[in-house]
């Protein structure tokens, strides 16, 4: 199957009835708060999108996408490659009213006006909530060492008891 661009915008309802699947890539151009949120995105996003309907008569779209970031190592402040890839499976919110009674298997997505869900946009925040906190190389690739201490730990010196001045009291 060939990668093809995907579009901005879908109808996940017509999508599912006519069972589509896209395999396509989100151009590192497009992918602007990922970009924002790492020091740069160094590839295209790959991605897989299936529509249909559960036995419930829901639309749903499962995928996954994987995308290449550099980002900045928080023990040794190097710059590095992290390839990930994330999992998604949701379902329009058509009445935002019945958000309590959304179906726990899958995620609510907005649509707009037009009854479509921006792809860019919902493929990009789960890019975003995937990427580590605290990104760090692995410990064998890291420059800094394990055991980082900066300055000397004051050592304590031996302090008079409190208590020692109600001892005489009672004299």
């Amino acid at each position: 199957m060939q990668k093809v661009k995907l579009p901005l915008t879908v109808d996940p309802v017509r999508a599912a009835q006519k069972r589509l699947d896209y395999d396509g890539i989100i151009k590192v151009e497009l992918l602007e708060r990922l970009a924002e949120s790492a020091q740069s995105v160094t590839s295209d996003a790959n991605v897989t999108l299936s529509f249909d309907f559960d036995q419930r008569h829901l639309a749903f779209m499962r995928g996954s996408a994987d995308v290449e970031v550099a980002l900045t190592c928080q023990r040794c402040q190097e710059e590095f490659q992290h390839k990930y890839s994330v999992e998604f499976c949701y379902s329009p919110l058509l009445k935002p009213e019945e958000v309590d009674e959304f179906p726990e298997a899958y995620e609510p997505a907005e649509v707009d006006e037009n009854g479509e869900i921006n792809l860019i946009q919902l493929i990009e925040d789960e890019l975003i909530l995937e990427l580590p906190q605290v990104a760090m190389h692995d410990e064998a690739d890291c420059k800094a060492s394990g055991n980082m201490t900066f300055g000397e730990i004051p050592v304590a010196d031996e302090r008079p008891n409190p208590f020692a001045v109600l001892k005489n009291l009672s004299k």
